[in-house]
């Protein structure tokens, strides 16, 4: 697991105004606490930080250097802007080496399964204790070749050594289902389209050419009947 070293500054200053000073300067404010410490107001090198998430994931192990000191730590909570994407303030939580500790690990699935099968994910991540200094940052799953009503659960994961699940084993993480054929994929469409009052133009217009097998003849116009006369008169003069 790596470890992520980050030049942190005290913060004294607090409030709306004074944390957008920070970001404005490439920094954002975070806290720091735990094993019974004081909470620490601190701000953090905002591309040093997103670079850690980035390359470590969500359980990167930081190495916080503040004031002289250094601190291990997790980033327990993130906030960020909703649009922008911008990290906006990160709760971090003191560790030591040795220590365990309970942390969401991301499930990453791999391969394909069987034909005509969906994969239907219930779970993206799940919960395990391990030592603060060794945290995945994902636990892979194969779904290669699986079949219609496999499943997995969290107690079939595969976990690093030294780790213990938390999430119960008989939870689903991903459960198999069979394609469903076009005709019941057309029949559901329908259904629905019943159920919300829709109706198919193609059956509109079946409706209304109903009956257009009759052919009534055209009445011939005062032009055509006389034309009509002199050809019968020609052939009985012949």
């Amino acid at each position: 697991m790596a470890d992520f070293r980050l030049a942190a500054e005290p913060r004294t200053e607090f409030g709306k105004g004074s944390a957008r000073r920070l970001r404005r300067e490439g920094r954002i404010p975070a806290v720091m606490y735990g094993h019974g410490q004081d909470v620490v107001h601190l701000s953090l090198p905002a591309r040093d930080f997103a670079a850690a998430l980035r390359n470590g994931g969500s359980n990167a192990l930081l190495t916080i250097v503040l004031s002289g000191k250094e601190r291990l730590a997790l980033t327990k909570a993130v906030q960020r802007d909703p649009l922008t994407r911008k990290h906006e303030h990160a709760d971090l939580l003191v560790v030591r080496r040795g220590e365990r500790t309970t942390v969401d690990v991301p499930v990453v699935v791999v391969g394909e399964p069987a034909p005509d099968t969906i994969s239907n994910h219930q779970l993206n991540s799940v919960s395990i204790e391990a030592d603060a200094t060794r945290l995945p940052e994902s636990i892979e799953v194969d779904v290669t070749g699986r079949t219609a009503g496999d499943n997995i659960t969290a107690g079939d994961l595969s976990l690093p050594a030294g780790s213990t699940l938390v999430t119960d084993p008989e939870a689903l993480v991903i459960g198999f289902l069979g394609a469903p054929s076009a005709a019941e994929l057309e029949a559901e469409l329908q259904g629905a389209e019943a159920e919300a009052g829709i109706e198919r133009e193609g059956s509109a217009q079946a409706e209304e050419g109903a009956g257009q097998g009759d052919v009534v003849p055209e009445p011939l116009d005062q032009g055509s009947g006389e034309s009509m006369e002199s050809a019968q008169k020609s052939a009985q003069d012949s």
